[in-house]
């Protein structure tokens, strides 16, 4: 079986007012986090989407061994897994797909998934609902090509048109650095703080271097 790993990268954060991407984590980036998580993975294929940031993610964080996905319009709601695919191998019977602000996502939830999704759709259930990384068969990239944003990647999962596997995932879902105060959570594991973060949470600049249902 012939996997590829694609991971979602190309969103703008105005919100926060700086690269998410770039955001400080663990010596490195968020990104960089995310991006080894998923090489530990050890896909037979890794993808990664990037947007308005991509010179700076280039800049900063190690891509090596990773087919990188330009994808500008990310920004303004374009789906980025749409020109992602055309980059997918084609002998891959499959991708699975994870966030790049999501570095907790280990790779046991990612082979528990792949090896019992018994669908052309699968997804981890964790204590607290149900997220990425989730599963989609070859057969349903033509139906992805669709998708008007990568947030309308649900919609195949939850319209009920295809039967989808729900895989079970220890503990509560990784957290995400949607926000200052998301990120602040991230990195401490408590209560987020009610103000905002400062832009000194960007990483410091340097060369870089249980069981299954199906419905």
């Amino acid at each position: 079986m012939f996997i590829t790993g694609l991971v979602l990268g190309a969103d703008s954060s105005p919100h926060l007012g700086a690269p998410w991407q770039l955001l400080a984590y663990e010596g490195g980036t968020l990104f960089g986090a995310a991006l080894d998580s998923a090489r530990e993975c050890g896909f037979d294929q890794l993808v990664v989407t990037l947007g308005t940031a991509s010179e700076q993610i280039h800049d900063r964080i190690d891509l090596d061994g990773v087919r990188v996905v330009e994808s500008p319009h990310a920004d303004t709601g374009s789906a980025s897994i749409v020109p992602a695919l055309d980059a997918v191998d084609r002998r891959a019977d499959g991708i699975v797909v994870l966030l790049g602000d999501q570095p907790g996502v280990t790779s046991a939830t990612v082979w528990s998934l792949v090896a019992e999704v018994a669908t052309p759709i699968g997804v981890c259930r964790y204590d607290d609902g149900e997220g990425h990384p989730c599963w989609f068969g070859r057969e349903l990239f033509g139906e992805l090509r669709n998708l008007r944003s990568d947030a309308d990647l649900w919609d195949p999962i939850n319209d009920g048109t295809h039967p989808v596997t729900r895989v079970d995932a220890i503990g509560n879902m990784p957290p995400r650095a949607t926000t200052w105060s998301a990120y602040h959570q991230l990195l401490s594991g408590h209560p987020a703080a009610p103000e905002d973060l400062p832009h000194s949470a960007l990483a410091p600049q340097h060369p870089r271097p249980r069981r299954r249902t199906t419905t």
